[in-house]
């Protein structure tokens, strides 16, 4: 898996002008699903991100996690963070998992986070969206599940 994580002010999802889902402070979370992908991928990437301190405690210090400000999580799913440009000028996506196992991932990961007692909201699985955001910092971190280690 592979995660683009954004500290927000908010972020909100538009499908066919409605909106889908919308956020105020907390995290937007583009998450790409590969085809060798796992339930151990999804609860490495949930914990990572719900335990993720990215937001500044009263000394301006990266110590706060989205449980210690009350923020949420928008969750999109995004296939194309498994573009590959190694050849060519358009980007082949075959790392990418079939959308049947996509979707069912991407959805065990907002249930993890609902569990955990985070509020998530989501875009649409397959759908053409416009993804708005204040990106708060900014602050903007890559995490790959088959490195193991945030990529910024």
């Amino acid at each position: 898996m592979k995660a683009v994580i954004q500290r927000v002010q908010h972020a909100s999802v538009v499908v066919d002008g409605a909106i889908v889902g919308q956020i105020g402070p907390g995290l937007l979370v583009l998450l790409g699903v590969g085809r060798d992908d796992t339930e151990e991928d999804v609860r490495f990437v949930a914990r990572k991100v719900a335990e993720m301190r990215v937001f500044s405690d009263a000394e301006g210090k990266f110590n706060l996690a989205l449980s210690d400000i009350g923020g949420s999580i928008l969750l999109v799913s995004q296939f194309t963070l498994y573009a590959d440009m190694r050849k060519g000028r358009r980007p082949s996506f075959t790392g990418a998992a079939a959308p049947e196992l996509a979707e069912a991932l991407v959805e065990r990961c907002a249930q993890l986070w609902r569990e955990a007692g985070i509020t998530v909201e989501t875009g649409r699985f397959g759908a053409h969206m416009d993804v708005s955001l204040l990106n708060d910092g900014p602050v903007t971190i890559i995490l790959d599940t088959r490195t193991g280690h945030s990529l910024t």
